[in-house]
């Protein structure tokens, strides 16, 4: 599937506002990003995390750089057949990276369906 980096950016900020209240309500100094691939021009890896988890966080204050959540266009281009399922990757990556946000591993995501 192909889409350019303004139109899909606009797919994530729909996924974004759809999220529910109480996931994004807590979300305080985190930034979401878009970028074509990872680092390593890899296409393995869909969003990543990049800051402290609350849960492992001694104080937050004033002064601090901001979270990042990074979605990576190229990736989940790579593995959406139509605009739809897209849609559903780009939801799944978001919880998934805001997931770590509030402190939540790999292990529970998959307990819980979501990695």
């Amino acid at each position: 599937m192909e889409m350019g980096p303004d139109e899909f950016e606009r797919l994530v900020v729909g996924e974004l506002d759809a999220l529910p209240d109480d996931m994004v309500d807590g979300l305080e100094n985190v930034v979401f990003v878009v970028e074509d691939r990872p680092e390593d021009g890899s296409l393995d890896l869909l969003g990543s995390y990049d800051g402290v988890a609350l849960t492992e966080r001694d104080r937050y204050g004033f002064g601090e750089t901001p979270d990042r959540i990074v979605l990576f266009r190229e990736p989940l281009l790579a593995i959406s057949e139509d605009e739809d399922e897209l849609r559903d990757e780009i939801h799944v990556t978001l919880v998934h990276e805001i997931a770590h946000y509030y402190g939540i591993d790999d292990d529970r995501l998959h307990e819980l369906g979501w990695a």
